[in-house]
């Protein structure tokens, strides 16, 4: 019996997911959960043999979770899921060593179909976002320019900022400038939007 967990934010589609999976005879939904925290707390409960994660959850992101399985020496088999075919996700996903990654559009079947798959030793990536891969582009950020505009994104104004990292607010707005000039970009909150959309932050 193959043991899942399953941590999708949207209550809809974490229900349809568990109650198509509930109908295999070979695989049992132990927990489902909302939100990162909750799932995590699931993982260390059941030590279920594959997770199936959202990319993008409240609180822990599915990518935070997998690289925090991993730091933990847990054996299981990462499921990631997500609507976003992003060259940078996926390439998190692989650093993250997750064992496959899909589509939320692909069929039931197919979702199915990786779980045993990843049970098997294969790992398993949605053809849409294996074209992705290929047109992988390198962050031209550095940390510090990254760390900024995930500070920004968060609401978070040059001086909170400066105050949060012990920096002066000019060289903050150094590091906010140079990102917005490496990005092609008009502000600070497209800068954000831009490093998001390719999964940089």
């Amino acid at each position: 019996m193959i043991r899942v967990v399953i941590a999708e934010d949207q209550q809809m589609l974490r229900g349809a997911f568990a109650s198509l999976l509930k109908f295999e005879s070979d695989i049992e939904v132990v927990a489902e959960a909302p939100d990162g925290n909750q799932a995590w707390e699931a993982i260390r409960r059941h030590r279920p043999d594959v997770c199936v994660l959202d990319i993008e959850m409240p609180l822990v992101s599915g990518l935070e979770l997998a690289e925090r399985i991993r730091n933990a020496g847990m054996p299981c088999k990462i499921v990631i899921v997500t609507t976003f075919a992003r060259p940078g996700y996926l390439q998190k996903s692989i650093d993250a060593q997750v064992d496959a990654y899909l589509l939320k559009d692909e069929p039931i079947d197919f979702l199915i179909e990786s779980i045993r798959r990843v049970m098997n030793g294969e790992r398993v990536i949605s053809t849409d976002l294996a074209a992705a891969l290929f047109m992988k582009e390198e962050n031209p950020l550095s940390e510090r320019e990254a760390e900024m505009l995930r500070l920004t994104k968060k609401g978070m104004s040059t001086d909170e900022i400066s105050k949060a990292l012990f920096l002066t607010k000019g060289t903050v707005r150094n590091y906010l400038s140079s990102a917005i000039q490496k990005l092609e970009a008009e502000s600070r909150q497209q800068a954000v939007n831009i490093a998001d959309e390719k999964g940089w932050l």
